[in-house]
């Protein structure tokens, strides 16, 4: 296989793979790239001579959709325990080793050592590096951080703005937001978007506390905010949590985010076992996602709320869950690859060009091998990762 090589990068890229999932298999099997997009599918595709063409010979290898990962503390998130538990950053070649091709940065708990504009300044970088990165403006606490000094002009005004988040909700690190500051902020974010022709969801951190997803509810209720507006995640931190979560989907029609904790503990559920469960109750797999949190702290409490020890968040497993949701037949490959791209895409609004393999869209594609393991990773038709 090729190596990643940004010096014979050129304007058009012939991909000739063994299979294709778009995410649906086709019968394609060449790929034609042009200026970042996909220009043409088809099989024993040709290119007049002259035309300066790199040629990637991939036939034993699947192509997919580039995974999608909504909640990534791209600059590092923790610090409950001091300055000396802040998580690190996250690289380009991390993200794009586990076939991630768009990534959506997020502040946490702090949001005082870290800001939204180091937020945007390590989106841009990622982005200089070949990733597709976005953020959301705020972080937990309300009112919400923000770059520009107000919530819609940063949607307004700032490209890699696509919504706020992650608003904490039912956790002793958030803000204590009250009913009507939930509603007001997430009117905000709604006008701020329209304004920008963005989708403009609210990420909402959702903790173990006993109101669960009540506040979201109440707002889904009481207001006339469309579902999806609210994305909730973290929801399987808990039994109880996710069976919450599944009516909360069912009863609004609404989308829900996994995250793929390494280790959920005794209460927890993984991704997998969670999007079993939720398949069981009911919950169309379109309205479900998942995500790492990668980056992130992993905090430890005691009874009284007191930090007793913290892990850092990997990507890793994302891709772990998602591997065995297809090799243990709880959904077949192109539903799968649905909960880490085609969904992500639709629920951040970027459906119109990512998440899919389609003539038009950008040329963001993951090559797997038998085991479903990222080989070699494109976006917008650049080569970001390539394995040996």
């Amino acid at each position: 296989m090729m190596a990643c090589n940004d010096q014979d990068a050129r304007l058009v890229t012939l991909l000739r793979v063994g299979r294709l999932y778009a995410p649906e298999p086709r019968e394609e099997v060449d790929m034609l790239i042009a200026d970042g997009r996909i220009a043409a599918l088809g099989r024993d595709l040709a290119v007049p001579e002259g035309w300066p063409v790199r040629l990637v010979e991939a036939r034993d290898l699947t192509a997919v959709p580039a995974f999608i990962d909504q909640h990534v503390h791209v600059t590092g998130g923790g610090g409950e325990g001091g300055c000396v538990t802040r998580c690190p950053e996250i690289t380009a070649a991390e993200i794009a080793a586990m076939g991630i091709g768009t990534v959506v940065g997020v502040l946490g708990t702090d949001s005082i050592s870290r800001s939204p504009a180091d937020l945007l300044a390590k989106v841009r970088g990622l982005r200089a590096e070949g990733i597709a990165a976005y953020m959301y403006t705020g972080a937990y606490r309300v009112p919400p951080p923000t770059l520009t000094g107000d919530v819609q002009r940063d949607l307004a005004w700032i490209p890699e703005v696509i919504g706020l988040g992650e608003l904490a909700i039912s956790d002793h690190r958030s803000s204590q937001p009250r009913q009507d500051e939930i509603e007001r902020l997430v009117s905000e974010v709604r006008a701020g978007a329209m304004l920008a022709g963005k989708r403009g969801i609210c990420h909402f951190h959702v903790g173990d506390g006993d109101r669960g997803l009540e506040p979201l509810r109440r707002l889904l209720s009481e207001t006339e905010i469309p579902a999806d507006q609210v994305i909730p995640t973290h929801v399987n931190r808990h039994r109880e949590l996710l069976d919450e979560a599944a009516d909360y989907a069912r009863t609004f029609g609404a989308s829900i985010d996994l995250t793929a904790f390494e280790d959920p503990g005794e209460e927890g559920l993984s991704a997998f076992d969670a999007v079993a469960v939720l398949l069981e109750r009911g919950v169309p797999r379109e309205r479900i996602t998942i995500s790492s949190d990668c980056n992130g702290s992993l905090p430890e409490f005691d009874a009284q709320g007191g930090y007793v020890g913290m892990r850092v968040a990997r990507n890793t497993t994302l891709i772990a869950d998602w591997q065995r949701l297809v090799r243990e037949e709880i959904l077949p490959l192109e539903h799968a690859l649905d909960l880490i791209a085609g969904n992500v895409a639709r629920v951040l609004g970027l459906q119109a060009h990512k998440g899919r393999l389609a003539v038009g869209f950008d040329a963001d594609v993951t090559l797997l091998d038998s085991e479903l393991q990222p080989r070699r990773t494109f976006v917008a038709g650049r080569c970001v990762y390539s394995e040996g």
